[in-house]
């Protein structure tokens, strides 16, 4: 049913003027992707890893004449009164509450929003009454269809790709709409399909068994855009570059002489299937195209859970072998884990450490396996009467799971987990990893792609923020772990630490192991924060609540406008209580002042390394005042507001 009120929806009825569309990328719940440490507290200026690939390819497809504007909430606020016929809002699994959240903003305010991405494309009966128009499956054919139709005025309801697409037809993406300064990493992407059957993955679902890709002329000119606006890391997104591995070894030497022209601009990085180490040829092309590193789905080194889930391709050789011998390359291998199969029990937290150590894989992602929509997994699961039906979320980087463990108690396994991190980011293992892979890795590709002046700035930040901070016990371990032997290896070391810390980071704030200890010291700066502010409650202008449920929730109201010295007061216990605790915070602003803006902006400056746990809840006919950062906190749009985090 089409939204016949919006003025966008209107305007494609022989308007004269261009349609404006608004593309957005909901904010990602943090997780381990995030390397949020890493990111905001080392690197220079950035504030993502990726930027949104999928919209600005998405903005290549919309008519010439149309005005496009990407916003990434990642990396920068979303506009609350924006000048736009159409809002578009993306979203995979682990975006999906907030990007329903945002398309029931738009949607109130009259714009005709438009659904799409991953999540839409696998799960579009979630979407009903929701959206004007759902775009489900790759946009190349289909989108041009909707803005054909929009600009007739005859939007349909819903856009469903049936048929196969050629990437020989996807354009160059619009780098020129993404804020590429703000990330770490920019992306192109090569191919789409896989030709394994892993049982819990949707890639298959999703784009098919047989691998489609782009020629390399496209892939060149992708990387000439990137390179005129001073990129120098790319990350190619593909679920595994290799599926088709004679297309993937045409792309390599094309990659590799597109390199040697102009003298090395790129780095570059993607994920592959594990049977790369196998082919020599491969790895020898890899090497020359300048591809640093290569993220493997490694999984379980346990072979009988290897069958269980069909990843037969693992299954080949030794797979601590195959890493070996790709970091015998120069390459860095990340890789993901999961524990939960059938097959695995407790034991199995035990085997992945030894496992882990014994590879020197510093960004060694373990996650509890989880059932996405629709994949055999799910079906199975579902069949069997193990799915535990309320767990939405699919970021399996959690300390939880919808899949009820066949030959383990779940919160047994869950334990587990998070000891499991618990001994992998000790300072000891840290290092043992680093001189582990070191030991396998001669000459490492990665010599760090920055300035000289950018360089010192990282190795400072990292110093004082990282080493220092942890501890002459750190600082011992970091130095044992240098190769000072070969100097040419140690930004290999100096990033496996980084990458470690942030991981660290992550896991200290997420994993809290004693967050039920924790209630009494939530009471005490609770009591504290009420304490601080019981004049003001008096008053009757501030309303504190808390209310205990998994981790305690505090609720801190602002009634009528208090004086500036509340800010102030406010401040510090705040951070105390969020600093030392699990609690999570929801801040309502139910009144305001213009010329107390400047306070208000202070104290949301200093909770901002909190923001993941802050929820901003500000009365309607307010929000165009005050000014709240939705990529720093989450900021309530519609319906209930919540008392945690996106």
């Amino acid at each position: 049913m089409l939204h016949e009120s919006s003025r966008g929806h209107d305007a494609g009825r022989g308007s004269s003027r261009p349609v404006r569309i608004l593309l957005v990328n909901p904010r990602f719940p943090e997780s381990f992707w995030s390397f949020r440490w890493a990111v905001e507290r080392v690197l220079h200026g950035k504030r993502a890893v990726n930027p949104p690939l999928g919209l600005a390819t998405l903005a290549a497809l919309c008519p010439p004449r149309w005005d496009v504007t990407i916003v990434d909430e990642n990396v920068e606020s979303v506009p609350l009164t924006p000048d736009a016929d159409i809002v578009g809002v993306c979203g995979m699994g682990v975006q999906v509450r907030r990007q329903k959240e945002l398309l029931a903003y738009y949607r109130a305010r009259g714009h005709f929003v438009v659904a799409g991405g991953s999540y839409a494309s696998l799960c579009p009966e979630n979407y009903e009454g929701l959206v004007d128009s759902l775009v489900c499956g790759e946009a190349e054919y289909i989108w041009r269809d909707f803005c054909r139709d929009f600009e007739a005025g005859a939007a349909k309801s819903l856009y469903r790709e049936t048929g196969t697409v050629s990437l020989e037809d996807s354009p160059v993406p619009r780098f020129d709409l993404l804020k590429l300064d703000r990330y770490t990493t920019a992306s192109l992407q090569f191919s789409r399909g896989c030709p394994f059957r892993c049982e819990f993955c949707d890639i298959i679902v999703m784009f098919g068994r047989r691998p489609r890709y782009k020629r390399s002329e496209q892939v060149g000119r992708e990387l000439d855009e990137l390179r005129r606006r001073g990129v120098r890391n790319v990350f190619f997104v593909d679920d595994n570059l290799i599926g088709n591995k004679p297309a993937a070894k045409v792309l390599l030497r094309f990659l590799a002489d597109y390199q040697r022209t102009h003298d090395w601009t790129f780095t570059f990085g993607t994920e592959a299937s594990i049977n790369l180490a196998q082919d020599r040829e491969l790895l020898e092309l890899f090497r020359a195209a300048n591809f640093e590193w290569v993220f493997l789905g490694i999984e379980s080194p346990d072979p009988e859970s290897l069958k269980e889930t069909l990843k037969t391709q693992n299954l080949h050789e030794d797979v601590l072998t195959s890493v070996r011998r790709i970091y015998s390359y120069g390459i860095d291998v990340l890789a993901g884990f999961i524990v939960g199969f059938d097959n695995d029990t407790l034991d199995t937290f035990e085997r992945q450490y030894q496992f882990i150590q014994a590879s020197g894989i510093q960004a060694a992602m373990v996650g509890l396996l989880k059932a996405l929509p629709k994949t055999p997994l799910w079906d199975r699961l579902e069949r069997e009467g193990r799915l535990i039906a309320d767990d939405a979320e699919s970021d399996n980087t959690k300390l939880g799971t919808n899949v009820v463990p066949k030959r383990m108690d779940h919160k047994a396994m869950v334990d587990a987990y998070r000891g499991l991190y618990d001994r992998l980011l000790e300072d000891r293992a840290i290092a043992e990893r680093v001189r582990t892979k070191l030991a396998h890795m001669r000459q490492p590709l990665y010599r760090g792609n920055y300035s000289p002046r950018e360089s010192v700035t990282i190795l400072w930040r990292f110093a004082t923020r990282g080493l220092l901070a942890g501890g002459p016990r750190r600082v011992y371990h970091f130095l044992r772990s240098l190769p000072v032997a070969t100097p040419g290896r140690i930004h290999q070391a100096v990033v496996d630490w980084i990458t470690a810390l942030a991981m660290r980071d992550y896991v200290r704030r997420h994993f809290d192991g004693e967050a039920h200890r924790h209630a009494a010291t939530a009471d005490r700066l609770g009591n504290a924060l009420t304490h601080a502010l019981a004049r003001y409650m008096h008053e009757g202008k501030v309303a504190i609540s808390l209310e205990r449920a998994q981790l305690p929730s505090f609720s801190l109201a602002v009634k009528d406008w208090p004086d500036p010295r509340f800010f102030a007061r406010a401040a510090r216990p705040i951070d105390r209580l969020l600093r030392h605790t699990s609690a999570t915070l929801t801040l309502r602003i139910e009144a305001f002042r213009e010329h107390e803006r400047v306070h208000l902006e202070r104290l949301l400056r200093r909770l901002a390394r909190h923001g993941d746990r802050i929820s901003v809840v500000v009365s309607d006919g307010l929000r165009e005042m005050v000014h709240v950062d939705s990529s720093r906190f989450h900021l309530v749009l519609s319906g209930p507001a919540p008392c945690g985090t996106s």
